[in-house]
This record gives C-alpha cells, sequence and structure tokens, in this order.
C-alpha cells in the first residue's frame, strides 16, 4: 500500500454525482475514540471494519462490510489520522548550526526567531508554499491528518498576511502569531509593535486566519502585551490560543484559562496553581515534547495533568528553531517514555485531544458521520509506537478528501 497522495484539508464533500465509498475491512484492533462504539476511553473494537462514504464515516462494524473499494488491513491496527494542533510550517532557512551549538550546550532562548524571519521575508510565496507542501507531505505520510498552521515568521504587515494566504492553501486551521517576537526593527520598542500586531497587522491577517496566538514568555511578550492581542483578536472574530510556560515558571497558563483559549501550549514549567486552573476549565494544555527533546528542557509533567483532570493533547511543533519534526509517532514515543503517560493516553492526547484544542468534533475519532480520516498501521495495536520507537509503522494514510 502506499499513502493517499490526496493530504490537502476540502472545505466540503458535496457536489458529487454519486457517493464514494470504501472500506477498510479485516481490521485487527480498530481505536474508534467513541467508547460508544467499543471498549474503554478508546473504543476498542476487534475483527473491525469501517466504511465511508464521500469521505465521511458511515459505520462501524465487524470484518465483512461492502463497500465500491476494499482496502485489506490485513489483521493490523486502524487509529483515527492524527491531529497535530500546533505547527510554524511556512518558513524558510536552516538552523542546524544553533541546534547543534545548543546540543554543545549553549541555552536556547528563542532569539533564532529572528534569523528565520529574515528567511521568510526573502522567499518567494511559491517557495514558501513548496516548502509547506513537502512538509505535509512527510506529515501525511506519518499518519497525520488534520494541522494547525501558524504564521510568525513575518513580522511585518505584508509577510503576516502572505505567509498565512500560503497555509490557508493548505488547511483550514490557520493561526495568526504576529506576537511571536519583537522584530529587529522594533528592538526596544515592544509596545509600539504590539500596537501595529494589534491594528493593521490583525487586518491584514484576519481574513486569512482562524486562530491569534502569542508567545506569553520572558524574551518574548509579557502578559499584559499577550492579553492585549488577544482581547484584539477575539474582537476581530479569532479563536484564542497562547504559547505558555516554555523556558519558565510564568503567567501564560493562567491568562489563557482567564481569557478562555482553547488551547495552551507548551507547559514544560507548571505549579500547582496552574494544573489547578488548568483542571477546572476548558482550555486544553497542548504538549510538545519533540520541542523540549530538541532543546533539552524538561519534559511537561503529564501525568500531574491527567491526574487532575485537566485535557491534554500533543503536537509536533514542526519549526525550524526548537522541533524540526513532523512526526507524531516520535512525540508518542516520548510521552509514554519521558512523560509518564500511558499509550492509550499519548495516542488519544494526539487524535481526539488534538481535536479538542482546535474546537473539532469531526476529526479525531472514527464514529458516524466523523471525517473518514484514518491510519493503518504496520502493526497490531498503537503500543508498537512507542514499543517500536524510530520505525515508521505507518503502512497508509487516507484523508482529507477532497
Amino acid at each position: 500500500m502506499t499513502a493517499d497522495p490526496n493530504w490537502q484539508d476540502s472545505r466540503a464533500t458535496s457536489g458529487r454525482d454519486a457517493a464514494r465509498s470504501v472500506v477498510i475491512d479485516n481490521i485487527g484492533l480498530l481505536v474508534t475514540n467513541d467508547p460508544a462504539l467499543g471498549d474503554g476511553p478508546l473504543g476498542i473494537r476487534r475483527d473491525a471494519a469501517v466504511v465511508i462514504t464521500d469521505g465521511l464515516v458511515e459505520e462501524v462494524t465487524g470484518a465483512g462490510a461492502v463497500a465500491d473499494t476494499r482496502i485489506d488491513a490485513e489483521g493490523m491496527c486502524v487509529i483515527p489520522g492524527f491531529v497535530d494542533s500546533h505547527s510554524h510550517l511556512v518558513f524558510a532557512g536552516d538552523r542546524a548550526e544553533e541546534f547543534a551549538a545548543r546540543m554543545a550546550g549553549q541555552a536556547y532562548d528563542g532569539g533564532g526567531i529572528r534569523v528565520t524571519t529574515d528567511a521568510t521575508r526573502n522567499a518567494s510565496s511559491i517557495e514558501l508554499d513548496r516548502l509547506v507542501t513537502e512538509r505535509l507531505r512527510r506529515a501525511h505520510l506519518g499518519g497525520t491528518t488534520t494541522m494547525e498552521i501558524k504564521s510568525g515568521y513575518g513580522l511585518n504587515v505584508a509577510d503576516e498576511a502572505r505567509t498565512l494566504q500560503v497555509a490557508e492553501g493548505h488547511t483550514t486551521e490557520t493561526t495568526f502569531l504576529g506576537a511571536h517576537l519583537v522584530p529587529h526593527e522594533y528592538l526596544g520598542r515592544p509596545d509600539d509593535y504590539i500596537d501595529l500586531v494589534c491594528g493593521d497587522m490583525l487586518a491584514a491577517a484576519a481574513p486569512h486566519s482562524r486562530w491569534i496566538d502569542a508567545f506569553c514568555e520572558e524574551g518574548a511578550f509579557d502578559a499584559d502585551q499577550c492579553r492585549r492581542v488577544l482581547e484584539a483578536g477575539r474582537d476581530a472574530g479569532l479563536g484564542l490560543r497562547l504559547h505558555g510556560n516554555q523556558l519558565g515558571p510564568g503567567s501564560g497558563v493562567r491568562l489563557a484559562v482567564e481569557m478562555g483559549c482553547a488551547s495552551v501550549d507548551h507547559c514544560t514549567y507548571l505549579t500547582d496553581d496552574d494544573i489547578d486552573a488548568l483542571a477546572g476549565s476548558d482550555t486544553v494544555a497542548t504538549l510538545l515534547p519533540a520541542a523540549d527533546f530538541s532543546t533539552r528542557q524538561p519534559y511537561p509533567d503529564a501525568r500531574r495533568l491527567l491526574d487532575a483532570g485537566a485535557t491534554v493533547a500533543i503536537a509536533a511543533n514542526c519549526n525550524p528553531g526548537s522541533s524540526y519534526t513532523t512526526s507524531i509517532p516520535f512525540c508518542l514515543a516520548l510521552a509514554v517514555r519521558d512523560m509518564h503517560m500511558t499509550s492509550d493516553e499519548a495516542l488519544a492526547a494526539a487524535t481526539i485531544g488534538g481535536a479538542t484544542a482546535l474546537g473539532r468534533t469531526d476529526v479525531g475519532r472514527l464514529s458516524p458521520r466523523a471525517r473518514g480520516h484514518l491510519a493503518i498501521l504496520d502493526a497490531p495495536s498503537h503500543h508498537h509506537f512507542a514499543y517500536q520507537p524510530g520505525q515508521n509503522l505507518i503502512r497508509l494514510t487516507i484523508g482529507p478528501y477532497g
């Protein structure tokens, strides 16, 4: 089997002359993420089949179902496609030397964002689109079928809007991250830059964005500046997200909960109060273990979050400085090994957890009327992501359709 090349998200599947149906049959272990359809929180079915019609799940049933096209899973495991709710795919340039220096002991402070900004501003939109297409191709080969894409490497009005236009050619989950870092031309004047972000830059970016985000961190923007950005984005009709508590303890998590953000991302340094706030809210704690791997930061305490009742997502955070990977399977192995999650919890976080972080109910699960986005593994169960780390266990990725 080969991966479906049709990655790009479709706004709709209507307008066809006739329904197209496909059955994924002879599934040894099916993860539906719907407890009503199977055993436990993952809704596990054995000896199963999934019927997909016009891109939507029509039926989850026993093996032997019939459709126009049959794909034989050969007794292997089938999971919902990964929902990667945090990425920075629109960038140009290379920061491998920065990574090598960090591995030799240099601390990570986020300052390399300006290096990528220069390279991205100098790249054509055609080149940026080519780079995004290739990164999405790799993600899709690794089982990802829904991906959020942020701006944040333009950091001026024209280039933030331009990079978001590139992103919206590939996904509906676009995020305006003008408040990523203060660019060269505004050094020493962060409040003036925030005025720009909340004014002309937001006006140019909002038509191409579903979400707004900000980097709430020492060396980037403080809580008051991020609150201004989130309030302006909310007034413009955008959903709210926030980077918080990556490089040290801070106010990001509590600000995200206060503002009703859909997600606060990184959550590397959490106090008991932060965890209590997340557990008592609808804000998802999105964990990015590949970034902690690449920066030699401590891993988030996922166990404490889960035990407290917080909703957790896992995302790859593909970016050129701190996490140059689109591999969710790699992140799952880190989550199980170093964040003390069970393999069930890690898989849920990378599928339905990511969907929750994006406010989506149509992805991250395989139940009737959900999108038929799934991955067939070269393994009998999802436990093999951690059991066989570094192996390519995705036999076939199906979806999105369009």
